[in-house]
């Protein structure tokens, strides 16, 4: 589904040479690692499907519809089930909500392969539902790179659980000036512990690292940047420690908590999403 935005050209060109209008960045290409989580994580199917006919619903039988788009109809074949364990059959159907151009008609779709992020729809073999704004993605083999690793981090035995906030979160000074430890323990989805330790020496760079499990080990790493692991903390954590989650004991130790906390999220980067919404 295309998602209107603005190219930047690098570079100049001479003056003589004819000025080139820059092609819109589709969804596809403007979607992030963690949209792709987002996107995958929600929906029982992922396909690689090939449109075959698109009819559009009249508007008045489209509730819901935004203006400026049309809804419509879709026949597809599978040419892929790149996740889930629902049965599929050659052909599909269902519904999608695209904008339209400046003739105030959608875009023709038919032959164009696309990825399609799905539910199957219960007693109606060969229906599926799409699970959100733009669960319909232009098929490139880079996209399809680019999401694997992820459709097969989200099925590992040892996923990272969803993390649902922060527990409590603990620092206590060293004997050495400038020396300190920062617990922060988290809360999941299904109460395995993970827990965040901030660990500080005179005169080196704080380290940090995440335990996943019940052992915390002083020697954690932190999670790799687009990976499942970051994902759970980068796009789930609040951007400040709850201070009903901090127990330190005096003033100083409070502060500290609060700045070990605010590192780790400095050092996590955002979370940044361009299709899709935090849920």
């Amino acid at each position: 589904m295309p998602l209107a935005a603005t190219a930047i050209a690098l570079g100049s060109a001479p003056a003589s040479a004819q000025q080139t209008v820059p092609s819109p960045v589709t969804a596809a290409e403007a979607a992030t690692y963690a949209d792709l989580v987002d996107l995958a994580e929600r929906s029982d199917l992922v396909i690689r499907a090939e449109i075959r006919r698109q009819i559009e619903v009249e508007p008045e039988r489209a509730p819901g519809l935004a203006p400026g788009f049309a809804r419509l109809y879709i026949e597809a074949r599978t040419q892929a089930l790149l996740a889930g364990t629902s049965p599929l059959g050659e052909s599909l159907v269902y519904l999608v909500d695209v904008p339209l151009n400046e003739r105030g008609k959608p875009e023709k779709l038919k032959d164009k392969v696309m990825l399609l992020f799905a539910d199957a729809v219960p007693g109606r073999p060969g229906s599926i539902q799409l699970t959100g704004k733009n669960a319909q993605l232009d098929y490139s083999p880079e996209l399809e790179a680019r999401l694997r690793p992820i459709l097969t981090s989200l099925v590992a035995n040892d996923r990272p659980p969803l993390i649902t906030g922060i527990r409590d979160a603990l620092a206590v000074r060293g004997t050495l000036a400038g020396e300190s430890e920062t617990q922060i323990f988290l809360s999941t989805d299904s109460r395995s512990p993970v827990s965040i330790t901030v660990l500080r020496r005179p005169g080196q760079r704080p380290a940090w690292g995440v335990s996943w499990g019940e052992i915390i080990d002083s020697s954690a790493r932190a999670p790799q940047p687009r990976t499942l692991r970051w994902y759970r903390m980068a796009c789930a954590l609040p951007q400040r420690l709850p201070s009903a989650a901090n127990l330190a004991r005096d003033p100083e130790e409070r502060r500290l908590a609060e700045a070990d906390y605010a590192f780790v999220m400095q050092e996590l980067g955002p979370c940044a999403r361009a299709i899709t919404e935090a849920t």
